[in-house]
Order: structure tokens, then C-alpha cells, then sequence
């Protein structure tokens, strides 16, 4: 990348969703020098190189030794006594094969310096600091310093005096329809009410397709100020033409310039970013025991013994003088303020990789924004501590002696937490479900902690169903080249075993769900300490969150977008659940805007996507399903009229009236496809709808968020117009096993003898204006052509031979022509209502809906849930313990609190929660099971309820508006038998629980029950 200036959009697609072509084109021209490979350095030089620049010089003049194994996560027990930096640049330089990664050892001198356009110091002195600083700041070279001891953790940035600011926040620029614009001083802007325009004060905007005050389009940025949610004025427009009516208006990101106090001014003055908004006053404390750290090792030569009181009495003594020469001194209580100085003493030596996760992703975030101008700038010190992980009775179980060097790989934890807590972690059994881009994270942090380890008796079992892909690479950093199409989870307990010899990791390719609950089952649960998800989609995130509810596990969720992280920690008995408030489910478009009114990029790309399944896929089943499965008909014969009449269509269409035979009829079938879908159906929309054409109501019907469209005429020497007919001939071929060729100069040939049938827009075509008006018309059938159909298609063996290939849409693989037809297809639709077009690039972000990732987002988050780990691990039973985040690296915003406590439901004043159950066991004494009118008699006898509805899942099982005879049927059964019988279904082997739901004929039967467990073995 760094020789050609070209972005390798294979490996760096997801990326390039977040920063873009632009930014990484400067990340590309970027080197950059990270002092200090220690758990820290090693972090961001990870990210960093995973990124993308040029060059990434790591230095150190230190030898590894056993507490740099705690987080150091390329050193490995062979490499102590070994240079740091030297140990470390295979590894790094295996990351990116485009960027270099140096080594250099020896005086950080000014000629050394000078050569890099960003220096990060990690594990560093204040002097040291202050002296490369100082020559950072008055060079303009990007300067930063990052530092963690135990759980606090130190970030500074110094990116000179006039740093610009390209885009501040990395959103897609904000737009809005328009309904009128006055004339005036100020102009007043009013969008439609449809949403919120979603401006702020002092945004910067342009107009276009403005009617009446042509003027404002494509007029320079102004500057607009907020009236309300669907106003705003703007500049001086008494003199403009006329009131402007209709059009857009839209957000243009105007440069910002930052100014930076060097490291000596901003010690004194410091401008701090709160990183937890629960903890502000305890920022300004850090910040002088940062200090007071220095300082103590300039006169000690070694920081602070862990739980070593004599050196925490120092450290407070140092952090009070410091304090009282401060321009803006803290108010220090000497009992708070002690006890919080001697915590940072006790585990100053520590070394913790969660915590250099959540520091080093950040800081290699202000790196990339120190490259590329991308993204607002950390101004300038940010504090961050995760104190609330310390044991609550630390003196009883955390002394000199439980928290001294053991000479093992843990010493930089144990430093922190004591030995007997490195023994519960190695005991752990934890399920990781994904070995995605938070999986590899997150097995690398289990790795490091000493989660799991063999001689303990712990376990991870880690599953993931995908393979490997290159555009993986870039952010799942377990994974190199060579493991390209290999299993994920297989390969990524491969790489964390490398970390840490001694984890015991178990490796499945399984979904979980139903179909998978013969594996993870009863027993399986009932081992666990807890489940961390590292999935993508909401509904596994459901599905595991429904079974830890069921066995009363933690959860630990976290999920990633663009720059943007969330932790959610699940606690039985405590906190609510995940499900329990989902995201609101994406409704999609509206019908009718995709299939006649689109007005943004966004409904042509979604359309696209529809014709692609509707044109290459579904036609494709539909028919092998005809000719193979010999119950089809039979099927489709039960769906409503409506529904046969199209899939009847849609078969008869593909085996009779389109089957192609050679490759010329495929070109000439996307010919007339393109005339139908870009000329003629627009044609008829006009006819019915004709431009100038007025509503009931006396308002214009192509106003608003209505495009007035208009017909495409054909040309084979527009590249769009060819595009479409490559793309769409090749893959109708393919799904019928045709030889395709896609010479265009031979396409051209056959396109040139193609006769195009002359369309005629008819009167009374019926095109629904709005999805209502389509419900209402849906059960509206050609009676006479269904019975056509059927009898047409009443023998497959007609057409035995046939087989027709279904094609799957894949965003990913550039040499199959998917993206290639979205694209086109989208844009000529956009061209043909006069939108704004996409390249492939945007395209394949919106129809593929891909969800942008950068490796910093995700280093930050897998610390997050392993802060949240070592709590649950010590048995922390109070929600105050624990902090949910949400962060935001580009803005830079971190945001934690407290997670709500399950809430809380009644009956007969007994509370119950979301982690609560009725526990039935099914079997009685003699080693019968109950029938169902013995478990009616269980709850009215033990809890008092007359319950009347029993469901188990969908099934019914009693109603109180059945006929007497079906109660008295279902009563007498036992309940195995009734759930077998009711659902159709055997109930599988390894299931040892059955839940059943009940409700009761009580006054009080709205307020809901706890679910039932029904024991059958």
C-alpha cells in the first residue's frame, strides 16, 4: 500500500467503513515510533500496525522478564532474558505485510525523533516525557504518552498548535427534505415532519433541487442556528428570487483547528476528559498520583512493593507536596484521599492486560487521528481506573506476602489480586461463543489472566461456524495469511495456546441454537462459571441470553460498531437480563417506496438487493423444489390463492417463457429486463401519475418525499447501462449451468440484433400509492390464470433434466459479479428518479450490511469485559461492583454506569424476577410421572394458584374455553406424553427439563408468572 498509494480493499473493508479512503491514504504516508514493548507498547504497536500505516519503529532497551508475560502477549517464556523489542517484531510484522516494523534500541535522540510523524512513550520517566515532549511540540511531530499500573491508566496527547480537524465524529453528513424556506432576515428553513431534521447549533449546510430560491443551491456551506426539531434559520434571504420550496438540505463537516499545550504546561493546567462521568472527582487525584509515581522511583529507583505500607505512606507524602504546589490544589480529606493513594502504591508494579487493552486501544486510536485529521483529538489528559475490581475486605486476603513475585508469568496480577485469586481463574469453565474480532481479543486477554488452565482443571470452549476470510485480517488478529479458509475457532484456540501454553481450550464449528442443544446441554451448562458472547446478530445474542437466564450463568455481552463499543454484564439474580431490553427491531422500507417512490440511495440499494433474490435465487429453489420434492405442490396448494398464483408464476416463468438456452438469450433477457424495469415501468408510473398531476386534496403528488422519475433509454456505451447487462446476463446463466462470456465488445454484438418489443403505458394499471392501499388489494387474484397454471404445471416430469442453480448472495468476493450487478442496478434506478448515486464502495456497505470494525474499537471493549470478568471470578454479588460502558473513540466519549437491577414482579406478595422459575420435579416417589391434573394439584397445593392456561412454547396444552371432553382428555395424560402429542414431536434424549408458561384465574393473573421447569428425569 505504502508503494502504490492503493487501498487494499480486500483486507481492509471493514476498516474503511469508519475511516474511509482519504484517511487511510494519510495513515498510509505515516511513521510512527512506539517506545516501550512491555503489555502496553505491544498493544497499540498491534493496533497500529493492524491500521495500516507505513511504518511502525518499536523500541526498548530493556530484557524481557517473567511479569512482562502477564500481558505481554508475543513474548513467550523462551524469550526472557531477550530483548523486548526484538522478541516482538516477527510477531508485529506478521500483522500487515504492508507496513514495516522496525526495532530500535539505544537514546531516543532529536535526529531520530525528526523522522516520525508520530512518537507514542509508553513505560517511560517524566523526564524522559517532558525532554521528548518538549522537541515533539516545537517540531510539530504528534506526541503521545500512555501508562497503566494496575488498574489505573494514563493517556496524553500533544498534537501541536494548529492540528486540523477533518471530520470530527466520522457520521455520515446529516440530510433532511425540505418543505418551505421564507424570505427574511433570517431565513427560516422548515423540513418535513416526517423525522427530525436532526441538526445542531452552528452545523454548516447546502442546498440542492430547491424550487422558487434557486440561489441557496449548491450555494457555499452557511452556517445554520436551531429552532426547533424541524426548523432552522439561516443566513440573510430578503433579497433572494422567490420562497423556496421543496429540495434537500445537507450537512457539509467543515475542518476545526485544535490548539495543544505541551506536556510541561498541561501538568500544570491539566484539561482532563472524564472517562466515567461516576468518578470525575477522582481524575484530578490520578493525575497527581501519576506524579507522585515519578517521583517516588526517581528517589527509590523502583516503584512502590505491592501492599508494602511504607511505600504507600511514602507515596501519599510525595502525592501531598505535589498537591500543594499544584496551581489548582485538591481539596485533600486525608482518610479518603490515603486510602485511595495507597491503592494506586499497592499495585503500582501490576500489570494487567485488560487494562492495557482498554489504554492501548485508545491510545492507538489518537494515533491514527494524529496521522490522518480524523476523528476529534483527546484534549489533552485522560484518567481511567477500574478500582471497583479490587476485593471489598482487601486486608484480609491481600498482603505483602499473598501479592509477592512468585516468578511466574501471573506475577504482574498476582501483584494486584493475590495468588489465591490466580488459582480461581485458572479453574474457570467458560464458554466463548464467537472467535470473531471481540473472540480473538478475548481469547488473548483469557489467555494472558490465566483463564482456564490445564493444571487447575478449568476450561474455554470456544465455538464459531465461520471460516476464515481475508478481510478478517485486519481486526482479528489471531489469524495471519496462511490461515485464510481455516475454521476460526479451531485457528484461534491455536494462537492463544502459543500465548499461553498452559490454557486448556476446546475448539466447535457449531451454531448454537436448538439444533445444537445435544451438545451444549444440561450438563454442559451446569459446568459453566459463565458464557462471554462475541457474536454479530441479535438473535444468538438472544438465544444464549435466554440459556444463562434458564441456568442461572453470567453473561458477559459486548458488541462493536465503527468506533462505537458497549459492555453489558448479565448477573443471575441481579441484574436484568439482555432480552430484556432488546433494540427495537428494524422495520425496513416501506413497500411502495421501493417498488415505485424511492428517494434516497438507500431504497434503490435495498430494491436492488430484492431483485437479486428475486431474479437469481428464489426463482431458482422455487423450481428444484417443483422438480425434486414430491410434497411441493401439495404445499403450495395450502398457501393463500395469492401466494400460488406467484409462485406458480414464478416457475412456469423460469422453466417456460424466459428459459434461455445458449448465452446469447441470457444477454438478450437482461436487455428487455433492463427495458422493462428502467423505461417501461417508469413510463406506465407517469401515466398514471403524470408529472404535473395533483392530489384529491389539491397538493402536488410529486412533492415531498416523492422524486418525479423519469425513463432511461438504453445505450451500450454507457458504462452503467453495459455494466447492468454483464452482471445481470452472467448471473441469470449461472443459475441455469449456461457457459457465460463477458467480452464486452461481444455483448455489444448480440445486444446490437436485439428487438425490443414497443410498450404502450395502458389506462387502468392500478400502482398502489401507499402499503395500506396494497394490503387492501392483496388477496385480489386472477382466478382463470391460477387454474391455467396449475393445470400447465401439473406434471414436473415435463421437465426432467432441468436443474437450476440457486446463487447466494455474497458481498465479499469480488470476482463473482454480486456487487458488480447491486451496483448497477441501484444506480440506474437512482438515475432514474434523480438521486445522488453510490459507488461500489458505498454499495457494498449498505446492501451488504456490513457493520464497520476497527481493531481499537474492539481492544478497548475485551478489556471492558474482563475488567467485568475478575469480579465476577472473585464472587462480587453487588451491582455497585460493576460498571456497563459505552464508548465512542472518535468523539472521544466513554460513558459507564451502574446495571439495572432485574426488575421485580408480584404474586401473592411473593417476589419474583426474569432469573426465577417454578421447579417441578415430574417424577413422583414411585417413579410415575404426573399427569397434568396432578401438576394443576402441585401448584394449587404448594403455591396456592389455580392455574387454568398451560403453553409449552406454542403448544397449547390447556385452555379454560376448551369442551369438557378435551380437558378431560389432556388431564389424564402425563405431561411428556401431552407435549409429544400436542406438538407432533418427539422430545429429544438429552433433554432432562421441560419449560412450561401458566397462567391463572386469579384477580391477579395479569401481573404474570415465574415459568415453570418441569424435570422429567
Amino acid at each position: 500500500m505504502s508503494d502504490t498509494h492503493t487501498i487494499d480493499e480486500g483486507l481492509y473493508s471493514r476498516q474503511l467503513y469508519v475511516l474511509g479512503h482519504e484517511a487511510m491514504t494519510k495513515m498510509a504516508h505515516s511513521d510512527v515510533l512506539i517506545s516501550g514493548m512491555r503489555g502496553l507498547g505491544v498493544e497499540i504497536a498491534k493496533n497500529v500496525a493492524l491500521g495500516g500505516v507505513r511504518s511502525v519503529v518499536i523500541h526498548d532497551d530493556q530484557n524481557a522478564e517473567w511479569q512482562d508475560l502477564s500481558s505481554q502477549f508475543f513474548l513467550k517464556e523462551g524469550d526472557i532474558g531477550k530483548n523486548r523489542a526484538l522478541a516482538s517484531q516477527m510477531h508485529l510484522s506478521e500483522l500487515n505485510n504492508y507496513v514495516h516494523v522496525l526495532t530500535q534500541s539505544g537514546e531516543l535522540s532529536e535526529d531520530l525523533l525528526s523522522k516520525f510523524d508520530v512518537v507514542v512513550l509508553t513505560n517511560s520517566s517524566l523526564d524522559e516525557q517532558l525532554r521528548i515532549g518538549s522537541f515533539c511540540h516545537s517540531n510539530n511531530i504528534m506526541f503521545i504518552v500512555a501508562d497503566t499500573k494496575g488498574l489505573i491508566g494514563q493517556l496524553f496527547c500533544d498534537f501541536g498548535e494548529e492540528f486540523i480537524v477533518y471530520d470530527s465524529d466520522g457520521e455520515q453528513p446529516i440530510s433532511a427534505m425540505v418543505l418551505n424556506i421564507t424570505k427574511g432576515s433570517p431565513g427560516i428553513v422548515t423540513c418535513l415532519d416526517e423525522h427530525s431534521h436532526g441538526f445542531q447549533n452552528g452545523d454548516y449546510v447546502t442546498f440542492s433541487e430547491v424550487k422558487g430560491m434557486t440561489e441557496l443551491n449548491q450555494c457555499s456551506p452557511m452556517e445554520i442556528k436551531v429552532l426547533d426539531i424541524y426548523s432552522f434559520s439561516i443566513c440573510d434571504t430578503s433579497s433572494f428570487s422567490d420562497i423556496g420550496t421543496g429540495g434537500y438540505v445537507t450537512e457539509v463537516k467543515m475542518p476545526k483547528k485544535y490548539n495543544f499545550k505541551p506536556l510541561e504546561e498541561a501538568l500544570k493546567e491539566p484539561n482532563i476528559i472524564p472517562s466515567d462521568f461516576g468518578k470525575i472527582e477522582r481524575h484530578q487525584c490520578l493525575h497527581i498520583a501519576f506524579q507522585a509515581l515519578h517521583q517516588f522511583v526517581k528517589e527509590n529507583g523502583r516503584l512502590p512493593g505491592p501492599r508494602n505500607e511504607t511505600d504507600a505512606r511514602k507515596l501519599f507524602t510525595i502525592a501531598k507536596a505535589i498537591n500543594a504546589d499544584a496551581l489548582v490544589p485538591v481539596e485533600m480529606d486525608d482518610s479518603f484521599h490515603e486510602d485511595l493513594f495507597s491503592k494506586v502504591a499497592y499495585m503500582a508494579v501490576g500489570d494487567l492486560i485488560p487494562m492495557n487493552a482498554v489504554i492501548g486501544g485508545i491510545a492507538a486510536q489518537e494515533v491514527m487521528k494524529a496521522c490522518t485529521g480524523k476523528f476529534t483529538p483527546l484534549r489533552q489528559w485522560l484518567y481511567f481506573d477500574a478500582l471497583e475490581c479490587l476485593p471489598l475486605e482487601t486486608n484480609d486476603i491481600l498482603n505483602e506476602e499473598t501479592c509477592a513475585p512468585r516468578g511466574c508469568r501471573y506475577d504482574g496480577q498476582i501483584a494486584v489480586f493475590g495468588a489465591d485469586f490466580q488459582k480461581k481463574l485458572g479453574k474457570q469453565k467458560y464458554f466463548l461463543v464467537g472467535a470473531g474480532a471481540i473472540g480473538c481479543e478475548l481469547l488473548k486477554n483469557f489467555a494472558m489472566i490465566g483463564l482456564a488452565t490445564k493444571e487447575d482443571g478449568g476450561c474455554i470452549t470456544v465455538t464459531d461456524m465461520d471460516s476464515i476470510e481475508r478481510s478478517n485480517l485486519n481486526r482479528q488478529f489471531l489469524f495471519r495469511d496462511r490461515d485464510v479458509s481455516k475454521p476460526k475457532s479451531d485457528t484461534a484456540a491455536i494462537a492463544a495456546k502459543q500465548m499461553n501454553p498452559h490454557i486448556h481450550i476446546v475448539s466447535h464449528q457449531n451454531r448454537v441454537g436448538e439444533e445444537t442443544e445435544h451438545i451444549y446441554n444440561d450438563e454442559f451448562f451446569t459446568e459453566l462459571d459463565g458464557v462471554a458472547n462475541a457474536l454479530d446478530n441479535v438473535e444468538a445474542r438472544m438465544y444464549m441470553d435466554g440459556r444463562c437466564v434458564f441456568y442461572g450463568k453470567p453473561l458477559l455481552e459486548s458488541g462493536t460498531l465503527g468506533t462505537k463499543g458497549n459492555t453489558q454484564v448479565i448477573l443471575p439474580f441481579l441484574t436484568e437480563s439482555y432480552g430484556t431490553n432488546r433494540d427495537p427491531t428494524d422495520m425496513g422500507f416501506p413497500m411502495c417506496t421501493l417498488k415505485h417512490f424511492p428517494n434516497a440511495i438507500e431504497h434503490t440499494l435495498q430494491w436492488a438487493r430484492d431483485e437479486f433474490e428475486g431474479l437469481f435465487k428464489q426463482p431458482a429453489v422455487c423450481v428444484e423444489q417443483y422438480l425434486r420434492d414430491n410434497n411441493f405442490k401439495e404445499r403450495i396448494l395450502q398457501q393463500s390463492d395469492l401466494q400460488t398464483l406467484n409462485t406458480l408464476e414464478t416457475i412456469y416463468n423460469t422453466l417456460v417463457t424466459d428459459r434461455p438456452t445458449y448465452w446469447a438469450d441470457c444477454v438478450r433477457w437482461a436487455r428487455n429486463h433492463f427495458q422493462i424495469l428502467y423505461q417501461n415501468n417508469i413510463r406506465q408510473l407517469l401515466h398514471n401519475f403524470p408529472p404535473d398531476h395533483v392530489t384529491s386534496s389539491g397538493v402536488q403528488f410529486w412533492s415531498g418525499p416523492k422524486r418525479c422519475p423519469k425513463p432511461l433509454d438504453f445505450d451500450a456505451n454507457n458504462i452503467l447501462h453495459l455494466d447492468y447487462i454483464v452482471t445481470t446476463a452472467k448471473l441469470f446463466a449461472e443459475t441455469y449451468g449456461i457457459q457465460w462470456d463477458t467480452d464486452r465488445a461481444s455483448i455489444i454484438n448480440i445486444l446490437s440484433e436485439v428487438k425490443v418489443s414497443k410498450f404502450t403505458p395502458r389506462s387502468g394499471v392500478k400502482i398502489h400509492v401507499d402499503d395500506k392501499e396494497m394490503q387492501d388489494d392483496a388477496e385480489s387474484v386472477d382466478e382463470d390464470r391460477l387454474q391455467e397454471l396449475k393445470t400447465k404445471l401439473s406434471d414436473a416430469s415435463v421437465f426432467q433434466g432441468i436443474h437450476m442453480h440457486p446463487i447466494d448472495f455474497e458481498k465479499d468476493d469480488d470476482t463473482n459479479y454480486h456487487m458488480g450487478f447491486i451496483t448497477a442496478a441501484s444506480n440506474l434506478r437512482a438515475e432514474n428518479y434523480s438521486i445522488p448515486p453510490a459507488d461500489r464502495h458505498k454499495s457494498k456497505l449498505i446492501a451488504g450490511k456490513i457493520i464497520p470494525a476497527i481493531a481499537t474499537t474492539t481492544a478497548v471493549v475485551s478489556g471492558l469485559v474482563c475488567l467485568h470478568l475478575y469480579n465476577i471470578v472473585q464472587g462480587q454479588k453487588t451491582i455497585k461492583r460493576f460498571r456497563n460502558g459505552f464508548i465512542n473513540l472518535a468523539i472521544p466519549l466513554f460513558a459507564f454506569s451502574e446495571p439495572l437491577a432485574a426488575k421485580s414482579n408480584l404474586y401473592h406478595d411473593i417476589e419474583w424476577t426474569v432469573w426465577d422459575s417454578f421447579k417441578v420435579q415430574g417424577r413422583k416417589p414411585n417413579g410415575d410421572e404426573m399427569t397434568l391434573q396432578e401438576f394443576l394439584d402441585h401448584f394449587k397445593r404448594e403455591h396456592k394458584l389455580d392455574v387454568s392456561i398451560v403453553t409449552h412454547g406454542n403448544a397449547l396444552l390447556l385452555a379454560p374455553f376448551w369442551v369438557e371432553e378435551k380437558q378431560r382428555q389432556h388431564l389424564t395424560q402425563r405431561m411428556t406424553e401431552l407435549v409429544r402429542s400436542v406438538t407432533k414431536n418427539e422430545i429429544p434424549s438429552h433433554v432432562k427439563v421441560l419449560k412450561f408458561e401458566i397462567d391463572c384465574s386469579t384477580d391477579d393473573a395479569d401481573m404474570g408468572r415465574p415459568p415453570v421447569h418441569y424435570w422429567i428425569s
